[in-house]
């Protein structure tokens, strides 16, 4: 178990790419917060299985934020491992975009990111081991039409981890991202029947036309695949990765 005696807090974490990374980092030994929203039966299951704690702050609220990392340091010892995993997502033409939605989406999935990290660094650097890996996407590094809040927001997480990789480099502290391309979730499995019936297509058509157009491999990323990418970045062998952005896209991002 090779990160016994780590803590880990990992946002948007009591579902899909979060909780199998969260699952991951319980199995090799870290203590864990896990955070996000969902049914309190589910929530409080998941903390029996992986010995956790659960905070339900509220990632664009800038002062949640501020109480769940000051829990996390009262409770279980600051973070050595920051998973910033918490997103949103809303599609739509730039013109039509409604303005809530930017903000919303920019404060879930760029500006949390900010305040974890200025929060979790102090720590960090004091005991000379970090490790922050930040969920970006194949849209930090190429875009789609309609998702402009989104594909910001991801930009806007790879430069902001280069700059934390570049600024921490000599306090054994490292920042990476994880770009994963169309992921097998609940969330994605469920948009499968509304897009059969609005588009008049089969279930196969759906998957290898519209989710996995993009996707060479034509075949969904899983969770466990990016969790286990994740627990390699924490590893001691992952020690010189820093300030890299790591596609898991099925070749999306190749061409």
């Amino acid at each position: 178990m090779q990160l016994q005696g780590k803590v880990a807090l990992v946002t948007g974490s009591t579902s899909g790419i979060g909780l199998a990374i969260a699952r991951a980092l319980a199995g090799e030994g870290a203590k864990l917060m896990i955070n996000g929203f969902g049914d309190p039966a589910d929530i409080d299951r998941e903390c029996s299985a992986l010995g956790a704690i659960h905070d339900g702050a509220d990632m664009s609220d800038p002062a949640a934020i501020e109480r769940m990392m000051r829990r996390c340091a009262d409770e279980l010892g600051g973070p050595d491992i920051l998973v910033n995993n918490a997103g949103i997502q809303h599609v739509s033409p730039v013109q039509d975009f409604p303005p809530e939605k930017w903000d919303a989406i920019i404060a879930i999935n760029l500006s949390a990111v900010f305040h974890t990290t200025r929060l979790a660094l102090p720590a960090m650097k004091s005991k000379g081991w970090g490790r922050i890996i930040n969920t970006a996407s194949a849209h930090s590094l190429v875009a789609s039409p309609n998702k402009s809040a989104y594909v910001a927001a991801k930009h806007g997480v790879a430069g902001f981890t280069k700059t934390v990789a570049l600024e921490a480099a000599r306090g054994g502290v490292t920042a990476n991202c994880i770009s994963p391309g169309y992921v097998w979730t609940p969330l994605v499995e469920k948009q499968i029947p509304d897009t059969i019936k609005t588009r008049g297509l089969t279930r196969e058509q759906v998957m290898n036309d519209v989710l996995l157009a993009a996707q060479p491999t034509k075949r969904f990323v899983t969770p466990e695949e990016v969790a286990d990418l994740a627990v390699f970045l924490c590893s001691e062998g992952a020690r010189s990765i820093t300030g890299a952005n790591l596609s898991m896209d099925g070749g999306w991002t190749a061409a």
